[in-house]
């Protein structure tokens, strides 16, 4: 009786000594700081058809466009302990502001840079932009308590962004820039890809946490086409582009939660 007694005793401080983790349970947080998008894959070919023949007019490229600004990011997570000082969580978050590129233009470089025996001189497409939001977030945070009330913590799970690109404002040829007007077609993607970062908690009083995260996010590329008509050219004649772009981000946020 007394083995049976001192087994269970010390069972029950083994299971007592894992649940006082001041992390585990349910939380929710928010947090601002300081977010990075880098849009890359602008680069298009511009293809001109008149119905009869279809043209390369030139390779158009647009360099990487890097833009960002304030975040504002709510999460909400479990943390559960797996063994002393240990603890594996789950969460999700969601970044409620936008983020915006500056308009940028288009350079050309090889194709046909003629039209028959028309050239098409000082070509180019301007007034572009590029924007990422309702960014989200699901992920597993497996962690370490450095002592009861400090948390250090990894993160990695998979993202999701809707990015959105603004068709060009105006059109230069031979010299002279003319607005597009509603000619020309916004578009919006979702694109999916993962997220790692690293961050630390600290209890500051009762279930009550400030913390810091440093995180990177990473999304598989997507088509964007367009074709813009132009009226009075055997017709019409269609000028057609297609990129391929993809979104890089970082993120340095600091924020304060509540450990249910």
């Amino acid at each position: 009786k007394i083995k049976l007694l001192v087994a269970v005793a010390v069972a029950t401080l083994a299971g007592s000594a894992i649940a006082q983790s001041a992390f585990q349970g349910f939380y929710g947080q928010v947090a601002t700081g300081y977010e990075s998008n880098s849009a890359s894959g602008l680069s298009s070919p511009l293809n001109i058809t008149d119905g009869v023949q279809t043209l390369t007019l030139a390779n158009a490229s647009a360099s990487n466009q890097n833009f960002g600004g304030m975040p504002l990011v709510a999460g909400l997570g479990y943390y559960y302990s797996v063994a002393p000082k240990w603890l594996v969580g789950i969460g999700a978050d969601y970044s409620f502001l936008s983020q915006e590129s500056s308009s940028y233009s288009y350079a050309l470089s090889g194709g046909e840079l003629s039209l028959g025996d028309s050239p098409v001189a000082g070509f180019g497409l301007s007034g572009a932009k590029i924007k990422a939001s309702n960014r989200f977030n699901i992920f597993i945070t497996p962690g370490y308590e450095i002592d009861n009330d400090k948390l250090v913590y990894l993160k990695a799970g998979y993202s999701s962004v809707k990015v959105d690109v603004t068709a060009p404002s105006s059109i230069t040829f031979q010299g002279q820039s003319e607005p597009l007007g509603g000619l020309v077609s916004n578009q919006s993607k979702t694109l999916s890809g993962y997220i790692v970062g690293l961050g630390y908690k600290q209890i500051i009083s009762g279930g009550i946490y400030a913390f810091g995260e440093a995180n990177y996010m990473s999304y598989s590329s997507a088509n964007f086409g367009r074709s813009i008509a132009f009226p009075g050219f055997n017709g019409s004649v269609n000028l057609n582009t297609n990129t391929s772009s993809s979104l890089n981000s970082y993120q340095l946020l600091v924020g304060i939660g509540y450990k249910f």
